[in-house]
């Protein structure tokens, strides 16, 4: 078996992003001989999955694939070769580290003294202690002794303290200057893989070799970019791709997948539900208990969740590509592809819900005319003034309508104010609320501004899920009348406003319940 142990180039040709790993794609021309041969290919990324390794040969002749694997080798961190000696850095550890031994040895020189000067103070007070017991009174000696060596141990105190600062600041300086030497002067060190192919081949010829495998440490996100001209809107759909396998992708076919590869394909194992009939109490028979509550309208997607965001693709794989190669170096940062760009009419109105938020927000509707679903992901509002801001687009079927926000509207304001009264019907005794909403809408205009604007308010009315408890917008007491009132009772306006126009929107709606009913 004839081996080679020159190392034959193995590019990457195309790649699979999916949402959190990549399928990467090497191919390469082989000019092989007959027989059995070991082959050395590389480098490759050494973050491949050893498991996933794939190899494939097409030539016109038998060309067999024996066996393959992933070989690693690991460069420690080495100093670069000056050829003028070493360098003004170098010399300046070289110098930080014998001052640093230097006040080292002078600490330890005084910690000593000072041990020893406290051993000697403490003799010192044995001696007065049996002088004094002995009967001896020479006071005068025993202070001057005793001053002598609290001024020493001071004095020694005082120096150690001074060369422990000093060695703080110099340990503080050769740590910048060794992170200096290390980020200007190392080579870090590199984890490095190979290819080790063993073929059988034939006849000697061309040999056509198709290597895959997957990797780590790559993932994509959607992101958009929707410009609105007039009542035109263009919309930029790009590809945020992070990777740092340890190599660059250059001009390589990409592929944009939402497959989820490390996800279970078991079905879930299903478990009993039981239910249970128990007949009603008294005291439940006499009351029917209600209670208010939020409820957010259905949609579809998975449910949000904190952390970088999954890739929405409404439970169907999704594949999308460039139009061309593209290159992604592997410097772990977000580059940004892009996919596609579409133009088309769209249709603007200046919206408000006072009950969530006092703000005139801009929103503008159009379709997806991409030619492929829109995966949920942040869009960068661009206005003829310039950016505009950030928002979210959600998942969009092709075709589908689709929903933006482009800001709020700074000239105007809405203010919302609500009252609320009871009273009891004496024969039925039926509970009755009465609430009443009022909208206060007004547009602050600049100098010479001409045109009405139309704002849409809308405003919802509680939906009873009993019959116990109905619910009654009073149209006669609303002014104006609501424009629209659909089935989960957002009630809707629109209201014209001239320049340094003032409105006021009222809604009133009926809460009626049966003497039964508690928790109103």
């Amino acid at each position: 078996m004839t081996t080679t142990s020159k190392p034959i180039a193995l590019p990457v040709t195309a790649v699979t992003c999916l949402e959190d790993r990549a399928h990467v794609e090497r191919a390469v021309v082989l000019d092989l001989e007959a027989g059995v041969q070991r082959l050395r290919l590389g480098p490759v990324s050494a973050l491949a999955v050893d498991r996933t390794l794939h190899a494939e040969l097409t030539a016109d002749h038998p060309a067999t694939v024996l066996d393959v694997r992933i070989t690693r080798s690991w460069t420690p961190r080495g100093p670069v070769p000056h050829a003028g000696g070493d360098s003004a850095l170098r010399l300046r550890v070289h110098t930080l580290r014998g001052e640093q031994l230097a006040l080292e040895q002078r600490r330890d020189r005084l910690e000593a003294r000072r041990d020893l000067l406290g051993r000697l103070a403490a003799d010192l007070l044995r001696d007065i202690g049996e002088g004094a017991g002995a009967g001896e009174t020479d006071s005068a000696r025993w202070a001057g002794e005793l001053d002598r060596v609290d001024e020493e141990r001071a004095s020694c105190g005082e120096q150690l303290r001074t060369v422990e600062g000093e060695l703080a600041a110099m340990a503080d300086e050769l740590g910048q200057t060794e992170w200096a030497v290390d980020a200007s002067e190392e080579q870090p060190a590199e984890l490095v893989g190979h290819v080790e192919l063993t073929v059988e081949c034939a006849a000697a010829g061309p040999v056509g070799l198709r290597l895959s495998h997957l990797t780590s440490c790559a993932l994509w996100r959607p992101a958009y970019r929707a410009v609105l001209d007039g009542g035109s809107l263009t919309l930029e759909t790009d590809a945020m791709v992070w990777q740092r396998t340890g190599e660059d992708w250059s001009d390589v076919r990409l592929t944009l997948s939402t497959a989820r590869s490390a996800l279970a394909t078991d079905p879930p194992q299903l478990g009993e539900d039981r239910l249970t009939l128990t007949d009603r109490s008294a005291a439940e028979r006499r009351t029917v208990g209600v209670e208010l509550r939020e409820e957010g309208i259905g949609d579809l997607g998975p449910a949000p969740v904190m952390g970088l965001p999954g890739v929405d693709d409404g439970g169907e794989v999704r594949v999308l590509r460039p139009p061309a190669p593209v290159s992604v170096p592997g410097d772990g940062r977000a580059h940004r592809v892009q996919l596609s760009v579409f133009s088309t009419a769209a249709r603007s109105e200046y919206a408000c819900s006072p009950e969530l938020s006092p703000l005139v927000t801009r929103v503008v509707r159009f379709d997806n005319l991409a030619g492929h679903a829109l995966l949920a992901g942040p869009v960068d509002l661009v206005r003829g003034s310039g950016f505009a801001g950030r928002g979210t687009l959600e998942f969009t079927a092709p075709g589908a309508p689709v929903e933006l926000a482009f800001g709020s509207c700074d000239d105007h304001r809405v203010v919302r104010h609500t009252e609320e009264t009871r009273e009891t019907a004496g024969i039925t005794q039926r509970s009755v609320i009465t609430r009443t909403v009022r909208l206060h809408l007004s547009r602050f205009s600049a100098p010479g501004e001409r045109g009405d604007l139309v704002v849409v308010l809308r405003e919802r009315l509680p939906v009873s899920e009993v019959s116990a408890v109905e619910v009654r917008l009073r149209r006669e007491s609303c002014s104006p009348e609501p424009d629209t009132v659909d089935a989960e009772g957002i009630v809707r306006w629109a209201v014209t406003l001239p320049p340094d126009g003032h409105r006021t929107v009222t809604l009133v709606y009926e809460i009626s319940a049966s003497a039964k009913v508690t928790g109103l």
